[in-house]
């Protein structure tokens, strides 16, 4: 998985030219004009809330002016980071974009002027209590990298995530094509919980994918703070689609919907558990040689094997690869124990042609059921109006 940077957002929200003028925390420095009242030459009075120490994270910085209208605000954290915000139409308000975070100190510094032009500049500081319990994220896919057209974006949670609705606004998608696509949660096959994003259709190549997940300072629930963003960018590869037919035991791989190449396979063997599953698989990674052990997926001590050209298709264990010791078989009958075998000179062309993301629609009469959209991304095989009631927001 690639290395993914924390990007804080750098804002400072100017209402009007300022004059130079400081003062120390919390008291007001003013630069008054001749020719107001007493009244009107008092500086402007700001409320800054939360205040104090160890206060509760997760809610916006607020400012409030009375007596003036507030020229600029600037809210730093200790680490050099600050929070953009929004002022009101009529000056006299201002309200953070984003929410305190957990275990953070804070500064705001507001700059105000009258109507008779004294201007006048008041600092405050706040803490927020640190986090008790603290939830961190497992994303796909990583950084910098060139997917399939059926690539989800994967968010899988340490913890578990009672506020999803609260975490998914803060997840911020946006494509080059302006993708229709929508957020749907799954429990993963770990258990865990999961959010995925999916296009309402296969991406178009040559998308370019960017993932803001703005979670520093959101409360999961009962998993517990996010204490930091993450972000990752992506771009969408070449229209490749893996037609498998378990039904006559050949695989075509379809390159700008072209058939390049149709393979003779063995799916899994029909009538129990080492039947194949069916539905759109996305090919998660390409493995290499790595070893099988049908202990790992139940199937007692049927196998215990390396194998070659590992592509996997299924957290469950499902995977194309190659299995010369079914050589016979290949185009003829299904005697797998669940995955798509293929001759060794067959699957390394195979495997050089295919990048993750890619989809595999899988199709035959005896099989497993339908990929689970939490078993590896299975988010294909629910019809996109289900999809769509997935979302925390809908």
């Amino acid at each position: 998985m690639g290395h993914i940077r924390v990007r804080i957002a750098a804002f400072a929200v100017l209402l009007a030219p300022l004059a130079a003028c400081s003062s120390g925390a919390g008291t007001p420095a003013t630069d008054a004009k001749g020719g107001g009242s007493a009244a009107e030459d008092r500086p402007a009075t700001v409320t800054v809330t939360p205040k104090g120490k160890d206060v509760r994270a997760g809610e916006p910085v607020k400012v409030r002016a009375e007596g003036g209208t507030l020229t600029s605000v600037t809210v730093t954290d200790a680490k050099g980071g600050t929070l953009s915000g929004k002022p009101a139409a009529d000056g006299s308000s201002w309200t953070s974009e984003r929410k305190a975070a957990p275990g953070s100190s804070y500064v705001v510094t507001v700059l105000t002027t009258t109507k008779a032009g004294t201007k006048s500049t008041t600092k405050s500081v706040f803490t927020t209590a640190a986090a008790d319990k603290v939830n961190k994220v497992d994303w796909r896919p990583g950084a910098n990298t060139t997917v399939g057209i059926a690539q989800p974006i994967s968010l899988v949670f340490d913890n578990p995530v009672t506020d999803k609705a609260a975490v998914e606004k803060q997840l911020k998608l946006t494509t080059s094509e302006r993708t229709e696509g929508s957020w749907g949660w799954v429990e993963d096959y770990s258990g865990r919980d999961r959010v995925d994003w999916r296009p309402k259709e296969y991406f178009k190549p040559g998308t370019k994918v960017t993932l803001a997940a703005e979670l520093n300072g959101t409360d999961s629930g009962d998993g517990g703070w996010f204490v930091r963003d993450y972000s990752t960018t992506f771009t969408i590869g070449a229209s490749q689609v893996v037609k498998v037919d378990l039904d006559r035991k050949q695989l075509t791989l379809e390159r700008d919907g072209q058939a390049v190449r149709t393979i003779p396979v063995s799916g899994g063997t029909p009538g129990g558990d080492k039947r194949s599953w069916r539905g759109t698989a996305v090919l998660m990674a390409k493995e290499g040689t790595i070893n099988m052990n049908s202990e790992t997926v139940g199937l007692g001590d049927a196998y215990d094997k390396m194998v070659d050209h590992s592509m996997r298709l299924t957290w469950s264990g499902m995977y194309a690869h190659a299995a010369p010791w079914n050589d016979k078989w290949f185009g003829k009958a299904n005697k797998s124990s669940g995955c798509i075998g293929m001759s060794d000179a067959n699957a390394a062309w195979f495997y050089a042609q295919v990048r993750p993301g890619d989809p595999f629609e899988i199709k035959g009469k005896d099989t497993k059921g339908l990929v689970a959209p939490g078993n590896g991304f299975g988010a294909w095989n629910v019809p996109w109006a289900g999809w769509q009631t997935r979302s925390a927001l809908r």
